[in-house]
């Protein structure tokens, strides 16, 4: 007896992100492809490949096809989803950002003129609810392309553009705030701070955006480089110590960096544009930036497996702490990821975080994850076990 399509076993899915993946999957002559999610790929050449191909159960997403096909195509069970109009964005894009992408241009222009600001003006404007089924459909479908290609980024088996981004230790979060200029103590500390992650065989993550996160960035970002260049990168950023009043000139300054130290450490930024005042930092190698910050503050604390390091902050790095506090308050042995707030005086006096999350650990699991430390390099040690 047959069993019932309810009780099949659904297919794999698989992202195509490239034509080349597209040619190599399809030169095996009548391909299944139910479960592929073609995204953003220009299939105008491959006419023929999609006659041969069995298209049923797969999924097209923003492509461009051969005239005339997709009555053809839908026929015989494909879905495809055209291109929305007048975005200022790809929902379908099938990889994460660069600062390039989104600061593309910057070098000519203000930042105004960037595609980072045209996104966030367009989000404020006619996106977040007020934009109709439309908008609200673009955003949705962009979030979830970006948190697609960003899970793939971080599986340590992956083999495509980021082949080696997650060494064995894995992923430790930097959760700070955007307060911290550039050429202050606390800067300097946190980029100090990622730095000795990243050399120490960790991949570092962070919000994504200025201040601490930055910091946390720019010194994973220059681990390489010789004693004395994070010291003199951070002294010239300080010639634009905050994103204020210019956007512009603090991202020039960071530009200017980037193209004295090309090719540096890959590190992850995951910003959001909900926080348009925030830019997002230019150090991080792969940008995950989402419109939904519900959403992006649940990837970037899953992202972080081996632990999270949170620096002085304050509303944002206080919900940061108590949303990965309710994942250990309610996990095993097995799943606890350490947390370490830095600085006794801000987490006891200024925010008193740490009294809270003391209180609930008492008699669980999580009371063997948590620490309070008065610097970074002490959170460090308890990361290595050193």
């Amino acid at each position: 007896m047959n069993s019932s399509p309810a009780m099949q076993t659904p297919p794999r899915e698989l992202e195509i992100d490239t034509v080349a993946q597209f040619d190599a999957r399809t030169k095996i002559g009548r391909a299944p492809m139910s479960g592929w999610h073609c995204q953003s790929l220009d299939l105008r050449d491959r006419g023929r490949a999609l006659e041969r191909a069995d298209v049923s159960g797969a999924v097209f997403l923003g492509c461009d096809l051969p005239p005339g096909s997709i009555p053809a195509l839908r026929g015989r069970g494909a879905l495809i989803f055209p291109d929305l109009p007048e975005l200022p964005f790809d929902p379908y894009r099938g990889g994460l950002y660069r600062a390039q992408d989104l600061y593309a241009g910057l070098g000519e222009n203000a930042y105004e003129d960037t595609p980072d600001a045209r996104i966030y003006a367009w989000s404020r404007s006619r996106g977040a609810g007020r934009g109709g089924l439309n908008m609200a459909l673009a955003t949705t479908l962009h979030d979830h392309a970006i948190g697609t290609a960003l899970e793939l980024l971080l599986r340590p088996e992956h083999d495509g553009d980021a082949a080696g981004l997650i060494p064995g230790r894995g992923v430790v979060g930097v959760m700070g705030g955007h307060a911290a200029e550039r050429g202050t103590q606390a800067f300097s500390d946190a980029a100090s701070l990622g730095r000795s992650l990243a050399r120490a065989g960790f991949t570092v993550a962070t919000g994504g955006g200025p201040g601490a996160m930055e910091a946390a960035n720019l010194g994973a970002y220059l681990c390489a480089e010789e004693e004395g260049v994070l010291e003199e990168a951070i002294e010239r950023l300080a010639v634009a110590p905050s994103f204020r009043p210019s956007i512009s000139q603090w991202a020039r300054a960071a530009l200017a960096v980037i193209e004295e130290y090309p090719g540096g450490t890959p590190t992850v930024g995951i910003p959001t544009w909900f926080y348009g005042h925030e830019p997002p930092n230019l150090f991080a190698t792969h940008i995950a930036k989402f419109f939904a910050n519900s959403i992006r503050e649940d990837v970037l604390l899953k992202a972080c497996t081996g632990g999270l390091v949170v620096l002085p902050g304050s509303a944002g790095t206080v919900q940061e702490i108590f949303q990965d506090a309710c994942e250990n308050y309610y996990g095993t042995a097995r799943t606890q990821t350490p947390m370490i707030l830095v600085g006794r005086h801000h987490w006891t006096r200024e925010l008193p975080a740490w009294q809270l999350l003391e209180s609930l650990a008492a008699g669980r699991e999580m009371a063997a994850a948590i620490h309070l430390v008065e610097s970074p390099e002490l959170a460090v040690g308890i990361l290595t076990g050193d």
